[in-house]
């Protein structure tokens, strides 16, 4: 195994709370699965703060930012049965990750956590 990226972010939260306003920036950011697992959650600005810190995070870790046709929506995080945050990964992600690294099959690992007034997310980009 060998890595081959990594990324971190940090979001102040009260920016993340004035744009989750707006309903053009949740549908442009979030995806469904996003967005509908957030009403379970009363902290909205932290549950998004956090989840926008980690599609930032693993921008970087591919190395090339949300460029090449790379966008927010194409990132989306998810919850397993205990709560565990992790990268759903898509057709588009795994073409992605093969053009930029001609490889097939890779690992992407995930932690976030959060503060009064701050979110960060690390992300790490690993062949199997």
């Amino acid at each position: 195994m060998k890595i081959l990226g990594i990324g971190v972010d940090v979001v102040q939260n009260k920016r993340i709370k004035v744009l989750i306003n707006s309903k053009f920036f949740l549908k442009r950011t979030f995806g469904l699965k996003e967005l509908k697992f957030s009403k379970r959650f009363s902290n909205k600005t932290n549950y998004f703060a956090k989840r926008f810190a980690a599609k930032e995070a693993l921008a970087k870790s591919l190395g090339t930012g949300f460029r090449n046709n790379l966008n927010f929506r194409d990132i989306q995080i998810l919850n397993d049965k205990i709560g565990k945050p992790y990268y759903f990964k898509s057709k588009k992600m795994d073409n992605i990750v093969n053009k930029r690294f001609k490889i097939k099959n890779y690992n992407l690992f995930l932690s976030i956590s959060d503060e009064k007034d701050y979110s960060v997310a690390f992300a790490i980009l690993q062949t199997k």
